[in-house]
C-alpha cells in the first residue's frame, strides 16, 4: 500500500513540476508580451506568479523536503557562536599582518634571485 502511495505521489508530481515550469512561462511570456507596459506592473506580475509558482513547487515531495531542509539550516544557524566585533578585528589584523610579512618575504627573494641571475647572465 505504501509503494502505491509513493507511485500516485509520484505522478502528481510530475503534474504540478509541469504547471511550476508553465506559471514560469507564462511569467516570462507575460513580460515579454506585456514589454510596452509600466516596469512596476510587470514586476509585481512575475512576483504573483512566481510565489504562486513556489507555492505549487512546495507541495510536491521534492518541495517539501527542500522546505524542511531550509527550516533545519535556520535551526541550525542560530546555534552557531558567531565571533565577537573585537575578535572579528582581531582576526583581521592578524590576517593581514601575516599577508605583509609573506609579501616582504617573496618580495625580498625575488629581488635576490633577480640579482643573482643577473650576476649569472652578466
Amino acid at each position: 500500500m505504501n509503494a502505491k502511495t509513493e507511485t500516485q505521489s509520484g505522478g502528481l508530481d510530475g503534474v504540478k513540476w509541469l504547471l511550476v515550469v508553465l506559471l514560469i512561462v507564462a511569467a516570462v511570456g507575460g513580460n515579454v508580451y506585456y514589454a510596452d507596459q509600466s516596469l512596476l506592473y510587470r514586476v509585481l506580475g512575475i512576483v504573483a506568479i512566481s510565489l504562486v509558482a513556489a507555492f505549487v513547487a512546495t507541495q510536491t515531495s521534492q518541495g517539501s523536503a527542500f522546505w524542511k531542509l531550509a527550516k533545519e539550516a535556520r535551526t541550525e544557524i542560530r546555534k552557531v557562536v558567531w565571533p565577537t566585533r573585537q575578535e572579528s578585528t582581531q582576526t583581521t589584523f592578524i590576517v593581514v599582518g601575516f599577508v605583509l610579512l609573506a609579501s616582504l618575504i617573496l618580495w625580498g627573494l625575488d629581488s635576490l634571485l633577480g640579482w643573482l641571475v643577473s650576476l649569472v647572465i652578466g
